[in-house]
């Protein structure tokens, strides 16, 4: 009778409610009457939760594997505390997060990933009125050190240049080194993506934004002569070397170039690294810090600042200038 009552009223207001409104009022029903034992109405009111959030995330722009991380590290969550979201306590979330760190021995970042995501997802139920108040708002940002990370040097750079065994591997290195492009967005490149007359291409970022960068003439040199020499009508531009030469994934790059640096000796190799070292080299030059967050498609300039690292020679420079 119950399963039928939450069938005919979910019915009746179809015509009057959004889809979210529809799956908020499901789950309202299923707690008041319930159509189920008590476990498995408890279980199907988190899934129909984390659900709808994952569905809220995806209209934020999201990408699949973003969303993928976040369904994947509320899930583990929900499934070690055990209880209704409206019952979980600050303590409870402490309790989690300390039991994590200590079961998988992880670093004080992954912990506040973590802590980061809970937040949104409970801020998330609090903005929808399903609980009074985001039991995460008294659990403060993990303190993390901060390292110095590192760039490639200018010889590094020439050796990895020099040593390439073929054009598509040095066309890649051109590329990621003189846009500062993410891996990510090289990979969904095409050919008729790149106007070698402006030596630009657009990519699309995180959320899929838009944006322009921009190429030196030694990449576009490069490119061409890689697309040149190409036989397949794959419409990527950057394809596998053996047959039947399918579009390049970024696990393809991130193997290939750590090949690349363990034969030369060069340490932790990887493409991420020529994006900060562009951001480093281009602020290190006076470019201003706006610009170079357009350039790499940030959405905040602390982001931008975080990857670009000071090259101290400049700040004793500036000491002696300035201070001494």
């Amino acid at each position: 009778m119950s399963a039928q009552t939450i069938a005919d009223i979910e019915k009746a207001m179809q015509g009057c409610l959004s889809s979210v409104q529809m799956e908020k009022l499901h789950i309202v029903l299923l707690s008041v009457i319930g159509t189920e034992s008590k476990t498995e109405q408890d279980e199907s009111v988190l899934i129909r939760l984390l659900d709808t959030y994952i569905a809220a995330k995806r209209v934020e722009g999201c990408s699949e594997k973003t969303l993928r991380y976040y369904e994947s590290t509320i899930r583990n969550m929900l499934l070690t505390v055990r209880k209704q979201p409206k019952d979980i306590a600050t303590d409870d979330l402490r309790g989690y997060l300390d039991s994590y760190q200590r079961r998988n021995n992880a670093s004080k970042v992954t912990v506040d990933n973590v802590r980061r995501i809970l937040s949104s997802f409970f801020s998330w139920l609090e903005d929808e009125n399903l609980i009074l108040k985001s039991p995460v708002r008294r659990i403060h940002k993990v303190k993390t050190g901060k390292t110095v990370k590192e760039t490639y040097t200018d010889e590094a750079l020439e050796i990895m240049r020099d040593h390439c065994e073929n054009t598509r591997d040095l066309a890649i290195i051109d590329l990621l080194s003189s846009t500062g492009m993410r891996v990510g967005e090289l990979v969904k490149l095409n050919r008729d993506d790149i106007n070698f007359q402006e030596r630009e291409c657009v990519v699309f970022g995180k959320g899929n934004k838009e944006r322009k960068v921009y190429f030196d003439a030694r990449t576009k040199i490069h490119l061409q002569r890689y697309l040149d020499s190409r036989k397949d009508s794959c419409p990527a531009l950057f394809v596998t070397l053996q047959s039947p030469h399918d579009r390049l994934q970024i696990s393809g790059v991130e193997i290939r170039l750590r090949q690349l640096g363990r034969r030369l000796g060069i340490p932790k190799v990887h493409p991420h690294k020529f994006r900060r070292t562009l951001a480093t080299m281009a602020i290190d030059k006076g470019m201003p810090i706006e610009q170079v967050q357009q350039l790499l498609g940030h959405q905040s300039v602390d982001t931008t600042l975080q990857y670009a690292m000071v090259n101290q020679n400049n700040v004793k420079i500036s000491h002696r200038k300035f201070v001494c």
